[in-house]
């Protein structure tokens, strides 16, 4: 027996190796892909690796050994050994649109999409919390002498000062995600963690999707845009706003657009994906009703999460840490006051302020060329191939489990709480109505928050100094 627990352990050990080893690969490659050198070349197929890609001219070249070098020079353990590093300013292009006015045409077609917005939102039911106040924020930014965005009285112009372009309404957010998250199924099945770092492949897979655009002419993405796009796969529109506002805030407005968009349009992407990549024999599979959790696990998990995330990532701290704070208000019940606010109310002002803020980027300039058409275009690869990878985890696990998990949970890996495991659990009940799958998705579908959070903090270690 125990020979069998040390192999099992031994088992687990390697597979961690090896997905680190994957994602410093991805980074070797996307780095060296989006490196500039001195030669002055355009961007092909046989030139990719040496062609000047703008804007890349400060971002390093970062090899395999130097990106797990720079990943333990960044852990909480060697700054609490060796010093902490001192805070920089963040590596982030200029504004490119600075000085730019775009022709009325452009503001009318921009109000349209403003309106198109809050019809999704208002109604087709697609996260109106989030699509309307982004769309009247889009309408009111365009509307020609209106000075909604004017510097120092514009009022979208205060909003976004006060807290979307400095990350200060995307913490609170997360706050509020903790305070009304159940941890208790991930608790209860700690395998689902698997599923949601799964469902990541999202994210690291888009650099090469952003690297291969690099190479239609008129589209040039720097290493540091790369990652702020590659973070839509996720589907979690706060930590998109939050590493493209370190890394490249001139794109904040289309990747904040982007990455809520496909959050609201979960219920249409992934059933076609989720049936694709199953059998019917697969969705019907039932599963074990979970363990009950105790309150003492519950409270104990946000301060595990907490402790190792400053060990071992402590630029995924703020994300995590806040996350961590709102859960353990929440289960701790010692200030349920404190902790129904978060939910509630200061969940809610915070996200009509952040959603009209984004809202205020939604101009011309910032729209309106072949980079922004990119990122919707690889916003929707990286959330369908985060999908994917939920999805055929699931299917892996089963190889090796004696109990089967129903791998239309796997899709609940991305981060959109809880929208992704209600899908999941409507697609199982479509195949059998008494197959209820929704507390079983939830696991994997908050594990994928902090996946995301974790995502999102390896690129900001790895380029925002």
């Amino acid at each position: 027996m125990l020979g069998q627990t040390r192999n099992k352990k031994n088992k687990e050990i390697i597979s961690a190796m090896c997905i680190i080893m994957a994602v410093a690969v991805v980074f070797s490659f996307a780095s060296t892909i989006f490196a500039a050198n001195s030669n002055d070349e355009v961007a092909s197929f046989r030139t990719m690796s040496t062609a000047v890609i703008k804007g890349s001219e400060n971002v390093p070249e970062i090899s395999v050994g130097a990106f797990l070098k720079n990943i333990w020079k960044n852990t909480g353990i060697n700054q609490l050994i060796n010093g902490e590093i001192p805070a920089g300013e963040h590596v982030a292009s200029e504004d490119p649109f600075a000085g730019i006015v775009a022709p009325g045409w452009q503001k009318l077609l921009m109000m349209a999409i403003g309106f198109l917005i809050i019809y999704m939102g208002a109604g087709r039911g697609f996260e109106p919390l989030l699509l309307i106040p982004i769309g009247f924020g889009t309408v009111l930014v365009n509307i020609p002498g209106a000075n909604m965005f004017a510097e120092g009285t514009g009022m979208l112009r205060i909003i976004y000062d006060a807290g979307v372009g400095n990350e200060f309404f995307p913490m609170l957010i997360f706050m509020g995600i903790g305070a009304m998250t159940d941890f208790g199924p991930l608790i209860a099945n700690p395998k689902m963690a698997l599923l949601g770092g799964a469902a990541q492949l999202g994210v690291f897979f888009t650099l090469f999707g952003v690297a291969l655009m690099n190479l239609i002419p008129g589209i040039d993405y720097n290493m540091l845009q790369a990652s702020a796009i590659a973070i839509i796969g996720g589907a979690d529109g706060p930590t998109s706003i939050y590493v493209s506002g370190k890394l490249a805030p001139e794109m904040m407005a289309v990747i904040a657009v982007a990455a809520y968009s496909y959050m609201a349009l979960v219920p249409m992407i992934q059933p076609p994906l989720m049936k694709l990549l199953t059998t019917e024999k697969e969705r019907k599979i039932k599963m074990e009703q979970l363990r009950p959790v105790s309150k003492a696990e519950k409270v104990l998990f946000p301060i595990v999460l907490l402790i190792l995330t400053m060990l071992l990532l402590p630029s995924a701290a703020p994300l995590i840490g806040m996350l961590a704070f709102g859960n353990f208000c929440k289960q701790c019940g010692a200030v349920d006051r404190i902790a129904k606010t978060m939910e509630n109310e200061l969940l809610n002002i915070v996200s009509i302020l952040l959603s009209l803020g984004v809202g205020s980027q939604m101009t011309p300039e910032k729209i309106i060329n072949g980079n922004s058409i990119g990122i919707i275009l690889l916003g929707l690869l990286a959330f369908c191939v985060a999908t994917c990878g939920g999805l055929l985890m699931a299917k892996l696990m089963n190889l090796f489990l004696k109990k089967k998990i129903n791998p239309l949970i796997g899709s609940a890996g991305v981060s959109a709480v809880p929208m992704a495991a209600r899908v999941s659990n409507k697609v199982g009940l479509e195949y059998d109505p008494g197959n209820f799958l929704l507390m079983h998705a939830m696991g994997p579908n908050v594990s994928g928050v902090i996946g995301t959070a974790i995502a999102a903090g390896v690129f900001i270690a790895t380029y925002a100094k």
